[in-house]
Order: C-alpha cells, then sequence, then structure tokens
C-alpha cells in the first residue's frame, strides 16, 4: 500500500511539472499524438527487410528493447490498457470474450460477449452505466483538452479507445463496421455528416472494406489465407490520409489518434502457409506479407503527416498489443484427443473446446453448449461451454481464449470446485500456469489473480481461474532465427489449425511485444533497456501533453522517463519469481517478474520446462 500511495503521488507530481511546463501556449505548440498499433507484432520478427519502417524507427527513435504485453496477452484486454494505463485488474477488461450474468445478451443472445465486437461494447458499457472500463482513456483525455480525436482501424479495440464515442458526438470512429448501420449483431458508430461528406469527396467509400481474401481462415482440410489484409488496410490508410488528417490539419488544432492495424494479427492467425504443420507456421511468407503490411501502411502515415506539415510536431507511440505463436493441436494426455470429430479435426487432434471436455470428463459433469444444450458424442463445444447438470445455473463456464481459457464458477460450488479443477488442469500436459481468484482460497498448483495483476477496481464479472497453455521453441525454426521467442509453438484452445496462429498465454513469445517511438519528445537512437509494456503509455503521454490524470485503481503504468529527452540512461528495475505450492503431482506455478518505479511486468509463467522463456528450472 505505500508503495503503490507512493508511486501515485509520484506521478501526479510529476504530471502537475508537465502540466505547469505546457500551461503557456507560447512556450511550446501543443503536440499531436499518433499511437500506431500493429495487432500482434512480435519484437523479434523486425529487421529492415522484414519491416523497414518500423525498423528505422526503432533505429532512428527509442528502441523499447524489455518491451511486455499484459496478460492475457490478447487484443482487447491490451486495447483497455493502452487506452487507459491500467492492468486489466482495474479496467474489468478480463479477456476478448467475457461472461456478463445471468441474463443474456441482446446483442447475441448469449451470457458471454464478444468484445471485438461494437454493439456488444455499447450494451455492456450501457449496463455498468456507461464507462464500463472505471478509467478515463488518452483520447478522453484529449477531447477534454479540445484536442481532435480519431481511432481508426480494427473493431473493438478502436471503440474501446473512446467508449463514450459510440454515440458519434465524440472521437471519430473509424472500423470494420463503418457505414453498415446497426443489424444482426454488427454496427457502425455513426460520422458527423460533413465527415461523410468529405470521404465522398476525396473517393474514399463511405462503407468499410471488408478483409476480402484475406478473411478466410480454411478449415482442417483446406488451407488458409495466402494474402495479407491489404485491401482492407488501404481503406483505413485513406481515411487517415485523404480525409482526417486534412481535416485536423486545416482546423489548426492539436490531436490524437489511434491507428490499430489488424496485421499482422489476422493475418497470421488465418494463415495457409502451414496446415497441419508446424513448419513454417507463422513465420511463412505469407505472414511476413502481413509484417510488412502494417510497416507500409505507417509510412503512408508519416508520409501523410509530413505533406500536412504536422510530422514536425507529432510524437508517435508503435506498440503491439501482445506476440504470436504458431498453434499446436496435440497432447499425449487429453481425454479429448482421443475422441473422434471427422467433420472438422484431424484425428488424434485436440479439437476446439478440449479444455471443457477434458473438466467435464474429469468431474464426470454433464457438458451443454452456450445455449444450455447437451453435446452429443458427435460434437464437441465452440468457445463458450456450460458444465453441470443445470445449464441455466453451470457450475462452470468455460471460455475459450486461444492461449489462455477463463472459467467462471458458480459462486456456491466455487471453493469446493476450484481444487479439483486445478488438480485435473496440472495433470494435462497443455497446461502451463494456473491462477485461481485470491477469494477462493489457497489452491495447490495455482498462482492468484492478484498475482497476475488481475485483482484491483474492476466493475465488470471476475473469473474465477485462468489457464495458460504451454508452448516451446521449434528447433529447426531457433536455428533460422536465433530466436526462441520467434519460434514458439503454443497449445491453444481455439477453431484454428495446427501451423496458423495464436495467443494470449503467459509466455514470453507472447509477451514480448513490439514498442518503439519516434518524435520531438522523445530521445534519438535510444535502446531502453528498461522494463516497458502497454500500461506505460497512456501515462508517458499525458505527461507529454501535459494532462492530470486521476486513477481511480492502483495498477496504472509509469512515465517513461529514461525514453524523454534530459531523462536518466535506465530506470532502476528489479526481477523476482513467485511460486505456488505444488499440486499433489508436483505441478508448480512459478511466475517471473520485473519491476520498475513501482510497477510490475510479467514475463512469463508456468511449469518449468513448459514455457517459452521462463528461466527458472525447478
Amino acid at each position: 500500500m505505500l508503495r503503490s500511495a507512493l508511486k501515485a503521488a509520484l506521478l501526479a507530481s510529476s504530471l502537475l511539472a508537465a502540466s505547469s511546463v505546457h500551461a503557456d501556449p507560447a512556450a511550446q505548440k501543443p503536440r499531436n499524438i499518433v499511437v500506431f498499433v500493429a495487432d500482434g507484432l512480435r519484437y523479434g520478427i523486425v529487421n529492415k527487410d522484414t519491416a523497414p519502417t518500423l525498423y528505422e524507427i526503432q533505429q532512428k527513435g527509442v528502441d523499447f528493447r524489455n518491451s511486455h504485453s499484459v496478460y492475457p496477452t490478447v487484443t482487447t484486454v491490451n486495447a483497455s490498457v493502452i487506452a487507459t494505463g491500467h492492468a486489466p485488474g482495474d479496467t474489468g477488461e478480463y479477456a476478448n470474450n467475457m461472461y456478463w450474468g445471468p441474463q443474456a445478451l441482446k446483442a447475441n443472445g448469449s451470457v458471454v460477449g464478444d468484445m471485438e465486437d461494437d454493439i456488444v461494447l455499447e450494451e455492456v458499457n450501457g449496463r455498468l452505466g456507461g464507462n464500463y472500463l472505471n478509467e478515463d482513456s488518452l483520447l478522453k483525455l484529449a477531447r477534454d483538452h479540445g484536442y481532435q480525436t480519431a481511432a481508426i482501424g480494427k473493431e473493438g479495440p478502436v471503440l474501446i479507445q473512446d467508449i463514450a464515442a459510440a454515440d458519434g458526438k465524440g472521437t471519430l470512429v473509424f472500423d470494420d463496421a463503418t457505414g453498415y448501420g446497426k443489424y444482426a449483431g454488427s454496427g457502425s458508430v455513426p460520422l458527423p455528416a460533413d465527415v461523410v461528406q468529405a470521404m465522398k469527396d476525396a473517393g474514399v467509400d463511405t462503407m468499410a472494406r471488408d478483409r476480402g481474401l484475406n478473411g478466410s481462415p480454411g478449415a482442417y482440410n483446406m488451407p488458409g489465407v495466402i494474402v495479407a489484409n491489404t485491401y482492407q488496410q488501404q481503406w483505413f490508410v485513406d481515411v487517415t490520409t485523404k480525409v482526417v488528417l486534412p481535416r485536423f490539419a486545416k482546423s489548426g488544432q492539436p490531436f490524437a489518434i489511434v491507428y490499430w492495424s489488424r496485421d499482422p494479427d489476422g493475418t497470421q492467425h488465418n494463415n495457409g502457409d502451414s496446415l497441419n504443420t508446424l513448419s513454417p507456421g507463422i513465420n511463412g511468407p505469407t505472414s511476413l506479407a502481413a509484417v510488412r503490411n502494417a510497416s507500409d501502411n505507417l509510412q503512408a502515415l508519416i508520409d501523410a503527416l509530413k505533406a500536412q506539415g504536422l510530422y514536425d510536431n507529432t510524437d508517435i507511440f508503435v506498440t503491439a498489443d501482445h506476440g504470436f505463436s504458431t498453434i499446436s493441436r496435440q497432447s499425449k494426455t487429453s481425454y479429448a484427443a482421443t475422441l473422434s470429430f471427422p467433420d472438422d479435426t484431424v484425428k488424434g487432434f485436440l479439437p476446439a473446446g478440449f479444455v471443457a471436455l477434458d473438466l467435464a470428463h474429469a468431474l464426470n459433469l454433464p457438458l451443454n453448449d452456450a445455449y444450455g444444450q447437451p453435446l452429443g458424442k458427435r460434437f464437441h463445444p465452440g468457445g463458450v461451454s456450460l458444465i453441470g447438470a443445470d445449464p441455466q445455473n453451470p457450475d462452470i463456464i468455460v471460455v475459450v481464449g486461444g492461449g489462455s481459457d477463463i472459467l467462471y464458477l458458480n459462486p456456491a460450488k466455487a471453493k469446493d470446485l476450484a481444487p479439483k479443477i486445478v488438480a485435473a488442469l496440472s495433470r494435462e500436459d497443455y497446461t502451463g500456469a494456473l491462477f485461481a481468484d485470491e477469494s477462493l482460497g489457497p489452491v495447490k498448483g495455482a498462482l492468484t489473480l492478484k498475482d497476475a495483476r488481475l485483482s484491483g477496481t474492476a466493475r465488470t464479472p471476475k473469473p474465477a481461474i485462468y489457464i495458460s497453455f504451454a508452448d516451446y521453441a521449434l528447433p529447426s525454426c531457433v536455428k533460422k532465427w536465433q530466436n526462441p521467442e520467434v519460434c514458439s509453438i503454443l497449445t491453444a484452445d481455439a477453431s484454428l489449425q495446427q501451423g496458423q496462429g495464436s495467443h494470449g498465454a503467459l509466455t514470453r513469445a507472447n509477451t514480448r511485444n513490439f514498442m518503439a517511438a519516434i518524435g520531438p519528445d522523445f530521445k534519438a537512437g535510444f535502446a531502453d533497456s528498461s522494463p516497458v509494456s502497454n500500461a506505460d503509455i497512456t501515462p508517458t503521454l499525458a505527461h507529454i501533453l501535459g494532462f492530470q490524470l486521476a486513477p481511480r485503481g492502483s495498477l496504472v503504468g509509469r512515465v517513461l522517463h529514461e525514453a524523454l529527452p534530459g531523462g536518466p540512461a535506465a530506470t532502476p528495475s528489479t526481477s523476482a519469481v513467485v511460486r505456488s505450492d505444488p499440486a499433489a503431482n508436483g505441478f508448480t506455478t512459478v511466475l517471473e517478474t520485473q519491476s520498475a518505479d513501482g510497477e510490475t511486468y510479467l514475463d512469463a509463467a508456468g511449469q518449468p520446462g513448459r514455457v517459452v522463456g521462463l528461466k527458472t528450472r525447478k
């Protein structure tokens, strides 16, 4: 508590000092801010050949060499962190798909909502009376200070940057749903009439493009995509360079933009280079084309900033929401892998929903789909499973999440169920790390949600258990790339195939995201060795802009002083290891962290020997 209070006081003091520096308009013209998020971009994949613009920023600006995504390493979780500067324990953005209580959502008729859907976001935000994240975002702060603001790119994380903008009266929002109206589970945030007219005048479609040939993931017997997401993303580039930036430049007012590139994430997920094989996985030509696509999109934005005379007064912060891994669908211990689903699963491979199948079998409980219908022997679960005799009041709700699954437990049975669930999962070879809500009491084999920065001031329904899956580095890949993080093979609970891509786990392959910054308020040619994370972006940019943050929770990031002119060469940091009590079979969750300026950064966690980047061996 003392350290948190001290950190909060130091943060408030630094922001107040920055505010006084920027208070005199004659002293300095207000900066413009661009946050460019390359979804799923790994630190180790960027070089002068794969991503020349990203590499150039890394070399000429600040290279954040000790970068971190927060856990779980998925999109909407890190979107909330990028937006607010707070860990998910404060924002309550616990996963891409979240349980919202026994009352089904109107948006999809399920108790679980997809947080990458604007209509779901609007509904859950309304359920909690507005600002479900419980913290102010950078774009809202910018709007409150008279800045022009825009959020452009991937549906879900874009609206999360300023959830109050769903009414179309604040931040300009352009995403996958733009121009489609509201219907059947999809919906767009309205745009002002003059913006729509400006799009027409500039020759930009007023309806967002779909992903075209980049959209299909294929199937168990059919490869996925072999092209990057260039068609859709060119529309986002056109919106930004032909409509938004000219509009902002003409007004003469400062601006803040969050641009969320779908590539390389979507292409790495759906890539068709490696059907049911582990090599090349997500390091094949299609995924590399997606990395280059994101880099080229950023170059187009930079060129437009220069053409509008804005570049020299603009700070650009580049980040990725998470890293990535190649999917494995194999297990030697799973009951689910012994079952047969010939219509969509390779014989002997794990089906989607394997955790729910394994838990229902181990606990001898009935398994139902997301709508409460029993699953027969010919069917495996989808993204949500209800386990228990009464699907209207299930014992366990399992939500699939790629590299991590989350479990919600019936409160009346939670303390009895939790040790049994953890014991069952500890026997599976695909289990990397386990975390259980501290309210359940000590659970052998699991650390607590608090250890993973998942307990704070959040207002949303809180999961009871997280399972982070195991991964390993493919030797042939390591020989080529000389980087285990680029060569991660991760068990993933999803409908995608072996050889395609996923993320979400607490492996260094997923926590190591790409981060770099360039602009008048950042050092030039500086390699930052201090630990940094997505939680540090808003505090740092707020500091630069002179905005006063008013955090409600204490899981807040830090100002990256070492990356700013006149700052120290590094911020002192320490490392720590936290261990759970072992389960009956000896399974132990080990968590390795770094700390700097009162903030904790999660490196990797799991049973030693099962997780890339986990240094502990015993």
